[in-house]
């Protein structure tokens, strides 16, 4: 070893000997437990950031430390490639998204390789190559043929900007998740997936996730949204047919004075027909389709609507109420159309106020008089109905069920159950992306491309439109086609899919990833799968991870695979957090442009005093980012890394600290200070692990000390408390040197070498270059990163001796040490004759003595 720790040169040395030896090559071995450990892949955008530093160093620890408890780890890594975000750039920076993301790809794959992260890189994938979406076209075909895809004419969100449609999930108040500009409503024709199909399953698993953070579950669940109920049939006056309406209180159905539709319903412009209010509408319709139209927009909006002309009959009691379009009703949840009940719902309430309609009370609470005007706001609690007929006097939760009996029994309407979940719209007008493999015959309708012509390449020789319009629709060579079932001229599908779809499956492509005959090797996937620890973002935990248990489903439904759930645990880390730095000119500053050096700081580009902002998450707009090229720059990969685990529990956010960043670079080179100490005493001995008792004292209580780290370290690691297990080697690091102040050196070689061999052994999963570099130092054979954890004795964790604190009248006066044996009288004895205690004992009388054994003596004086 060198008297100083220079990390490049031995980070750059591990990685080409880890490389060339295929060190982190996997494969399926079924004489060994599997432990599937994956990360959330990452979009190219070509540069690392430190939330991916932190996500991937999490999960290295992990897949490290299983392998060296003898499991068979699959820990593999991808790129997410296709979507917006590259089409765009490609556009701003005039090249071509392929170019764009292939560099990008190499660009990031060098840096993940820098921080030592021991993917199977023979395992890699991305998702925006042939290899790749040729299986997931042949998937989308097969769905298709078992009735699971379909394509209907839709009002959708529309990103003008981006030339796309946007799901409800990417549309925020009101704007483009990407762009950030409007979104307006606009109808197409789109492929949807049958998600909804699943819905009750994916729900009633949500509760068989132990392994999953209850917050996560909670999201899913009330983004499945599952609601009782009744629908309801209102005939329509003067016309065949009827609205039906789901509602979750039929027991308020004699209280409904008007009908509501979602803006979106044909029935609006059908029933304003020739009408006086149909110009009215016209209007209305046109202010909706410039309104966000999700669920979370709809909560916070103000109430509005306009009256169609039309009406609708109650079935229960042929009253003939209005029906209005308004903008809190969604044509996607239940039937786009709600019964107003104004007294009994707070928004039909509201509804009601402001278009002077009816409030008829039929939901009395027990002890109050029916008032005639209703109540001064929606009675949503219990009580008995009133005004209801023949239920007039029953419990309101019993006339429920008794209301939409009597529907059903007259055909009038029945007992329901809707789910906020809507089928997944995957149709995307854009060019980077997988293209739909369908084809449109005037004469055969919609026929799948032949399973023999997959893939259907995405033409990489396409030009993009500067509008941000995809090309496909205006390249002959890629839409013009003969239809596979008769020949004639068609037209293919020039959609591709939503991006989501890539990463909804790719878990089980890295099982296999080079499967030429399938979308996998069905006795890879029944080793590997289901992966045992996924880790990611909760920003993922509604679109991804429900999008993956669906498709798992899928393919559970086809027999592909056995299993229906694809994540057996799931951590979800928290954010990497930086203070902002402002400047009155410069507005936000990157760290590098503001000089702390002064009692001040200031900016670096004026000279200004610099306003040092609240921590907040990183991001490139904030610019209170710190690029890690700068920290691997300075002091490599394994300080980067000891700082990412130690600063904070993994689900916890990070906040960032350059001291923090120091201090692990200190402790870094303080382990290498320590083996350079002892390397000559332990390089040719034999770790000891032999009786105790033969050793001296000092020695005795360091090889005491090693295994209850070994043991802590362990638990730690495993319970995902990274930080503490760190801290635990850091005081047995602290332990030695504090011994050799002391002029108590280790004397034992194989204490010395036991030591320092389980020193390494415990920073192999965190800090592994060191770790490797410190193993060859003491002459280990082969790598550290292929060696057993080591184990721990159980005899060598009891102690010997016992500290026991000595107090008077409940006050610390001094401490014993004691023979771990020793009796209650012992103890008391020794406690009664220590120095401390005896100077505030003098000339007093003992009262009592308490020993709590093990723990303290109360000595208690007057």
């Amino acid at each position: 070893m060198s008297e100083s720790y220079n990390p490049m040169d031995i980070e750059n040395k591990w990685q080409q000997k880890w490389d060339a030896d295929g060190v982190f090559r996997v494969h399926e071995d079924l004489q060994k437990p599997k432990y599937y450990l994956l990360e959330m892949f990452p979009y190219p955008s070509g540069k690392i950031h430190m939330g991916h530093v932190r996500n991937y160093t999490i999960g290295d620890v992990v897949a490290r430390y299983k392998r060296m408890r003898g499991f068979n780890v699959l820990h593999p890594m991808g790129w997410d490639a296709f979507g917006m975000p590259a089409e765009n750039a490609a556009i701003q920076n005039r090249t071509h998204p392929a170019a764009w993301t292939y560099e990008n790809i190499a660009s990031m794959r060098k840096q993940l390789k820098r921080l030592g992260f021991s993917y199977d890189w023979d395992r890699e994938i991305a998702t925006c190559t042939p290899e790749y979406y040729r299986w997931e076209q042949w998937l989308f075909i097969r769905m298709f043929e078992k009735g699971m895809v379909y394509r209907k004419e839709s009002f959708v969100n529309f990103c003008d900007p981006c030339q796309t449609v946007l799901a409800n999930e990417q549309v925020e108040d009101g704007a483009c998740w990407r762009c950030g500009k409007e979104v307006r409503q606009k109808k197409l024709w789109q492929w949807y997936f049958r998600i909804t199909d699943f819905a009750q399953d994916l729900l009633d698993h949500c509760d068989r996730l132990p392994g999953w953070p209850e917050k996560v579950t909670t999201m899913q669940k009330n983004w499945i949204g599952k609601s009782t109920g009744a629908r309801i049939c209102f005939g329509i006056e003067g016309r065949d047919g009827a609205i039906d309406v789901f509602t979750t209180r039929p027991d308020t159905l004699y209280g409904a004075s008007f009908v509501c539709l979602a803006p979106e319903h044909p029935l609006v412009t059908e029933l304003a027909a020739g009408t006086d209010q149909e110009a009215d509408v016209a209007a209305f319709l046109v202010k909706m389709a410039r309104q966000e139209r999700t669920a979370k927009a709809i909560e916070t909006a103000e109430k509005e609507g306009v009256f169609t002309g039309g009406y609708a009959l109650n079935p229960v009691n042929g009253a003939r109420v209005p029906i209005y379009a308004g903008n809190f009703v969604l044509m996607e949840y239940g039937t786009g159309a709600v019964m107003g009940v104004p007294a009994h719902d707070q928004r039909d309430f509201d509804f009601a106020i402001r278009y002077d309609l009816p409030r008829p009370v039929v939901v009395q609470p027990e002890g109050r008089v029916p008032a005639e005007d209703g109540f001064s706001e929606a009675w949503t609690g219990p009580g008995l109905l009133v005004n209801s007929g023949e239920f007039t006097g029953m419990g309101n939760e019993v006339a429920q069920s008794a209301i939409a009996e009597w529907l059903e029994a007259r055909g009038l309407g029945e007992k329901a159950e809707r789910f906020r979940l809507r089928d997944w719209g995957i149709s995307r007008q854009r060019y980077w992306g997988t293209p739909i493999p369908m084809i449109h015959c005037d004469d055969c309708g919609i026929v799948p491309v032949p399973e023999k012509d997959l893939p259907v390449r995405l033409p990489e020789e396409a030009r993009l439109l500067e509008n941000g319009g995809s090309p496909l629709a205006r390249l002959a060579s890629f839409y013009e086609v003969a239809c596979p079932k008769c020949g004639r001229k068609a037209r293919r599908d020039t959609d591709t899919m939503d991006t989501f779809v890539e990463s909804s499956w790719y878990f089980l492509r890295y099982c296999s990833p080079g499967e030429e005959r399938a979308i996998f090797n069905k006795d890879a996937v029944a080793y590997w799968m289901p992966v045992d620890q996924y880790i990611g973002g909760v920003e993922h935990a509604v679109m991804h991870l429900l999008y993956s248990r669906y498709f798992t489903r899928v393919l559970e439904a086809d027999g592909l695979v056995d299993f229906k759930e694809p994540f057996t645990r799931l951590l979800t880390q928290g954010m990497v957090c930086k203070e902002t730095t402002t400047c009155e000119e410069h507005g936000f500053l990157y760290p590098e442009e503001v000089d702390f050096s002064g009692s001040t700081p200031v900016c670096t580009r004026c000279g200004n005093p610099v306003t040092i902002g609240r921590v907040e998450k990183m991001s490139k707009s904030k610019r209170n980012v710190v690029d890690p090229t700068v920290l691997l720059n300075r002091y490599g990969a394994d300080t980067t890394r000891l700082f990412c685990l130690f600063a904070a529990p993994p689900e916890r956010d990070l906040e960032w600290s350059d001291t923090g960043v120091e201090g692990a670079f200190r402790f870094v080179n303080r382990v290498w200070r320590l083996v350079l100490r002892y390397q000559s005493v332990a390089r040719d001995a034999i770790a000891y692990d032999g009786d105790l008792a033969a050793l001296s004292e000092g020695d005795r209580d360091l090889f005491r000390k090693t295994h209850q780290t070994i043991k802590k370290v362990a638990e730690d690691v495993d319970r995902f408390h990274f930080n503490t297990a760190i801290s635990a080697v850091m005081e047995l690091v602290n332990a030695v040197f504090a011994c050799g102040e002391k002029g108590e050196e280790m004397g034992h070689p194989g204490v010395v070498r036991h030591l320092l061999e389980s020193v390494c052994m415990m920073l192999a999963p965190v800090v592994p270059h060191l770790s490797e570099e410190i193993w060859s130092a003491l002459g280990g054979e082969g790598y550290l990163a292929e060696k057993a954890w080591p184990l721990w004795r159980e005899d060598a964790l009891q102690e010997d001796r016992m500290l026991v604190v000595v107090q008077v009248n409940g006050k610390l006066r001094d401490r014993v040490t004691l023979a771990a044996d020793a009796d209650e009288a012992a103890i008391q004895s020794a406690a009664l004759a220590c120095e401390g205690a005896l100077r505030f004992m003098e000339g007093k009388e003992v009262k009592k003595v308490i020993v709590v054994r093990g723990k303290l003596v109360n000595i208690v004086v007057a």
